[in-house]
């Protein structure tokens, strides 16, 4: 039985996941960056993370060639450099600070936390390609709530809770 792609996306909708930049370094060592909630935990020990990127992404080819990423979790107050890094823009960096993590892919300032990892794997995942990391570094830095993102639009968490 085949899914509508439509349906497939409505019905995935419905799962709120949070919003991350996964940041990366190209063969110039020049930043790369993208918007990706298809990010989460693969295993403790050792400890690894995935994400998937689209293979039409223009940031596709720097990932896939890359040795590092890092994951920056962000903040309820980051909509805009969510949708910074989620557009076709070629120069998603300008007017965006960053600071180098220990692997020298870029931070970015204000994150819930870092991930910062080596590529242990990728995977065929169909229309998607699946990253695996080995987190060699890991900072919890922000208090504040996360940015969700639900049924196609950013979500905030109740602020009663």
């Amino acid at each position: 039985m085949t899914i509508p792609p439509r349906d497939f996306r409505d019905a995935m909708g419905r799962f709120a996941t949070g919003v991350t930049v996964v940041t990366g370094l190209d063969w110039h060592g020049k930043p790369v960056g993208v918007t990706v909630n298809s990010f989460n935990s693969v295993s403790l020990e050792p400890a690894l993370v995935l994400f998937s990127l689209d293979r039409k992404a223009n940031s596709l080819e720097p990932f896939a060639g890359g040795e590092h990423f890092a994951v920056n979790v962000l903040g309820e107050h980051q909509t805009g450099l969510s949708r910074t890094f989620a557009s076709q823009n070629l120069d998603k960096w300008s007017g965006v600070a960053w600071r180098p993590g220990r692997n020298a892919c870029p931070l970015l300032p204000g994150v819930l936390a870092v991930f910062e990892c080596t590529t242990q794997a990728t995977h065929d995942g169909g229309d998607h390609v699946i990253f695996v990391g080995r987190v060699d570094h890991v900072e919890a830095m922000g208090s504040g709530r996360p940015l969700l993102f639900f049924r196609g639009d950013y979500a905030r968490l109740d602020p009663r809770e």
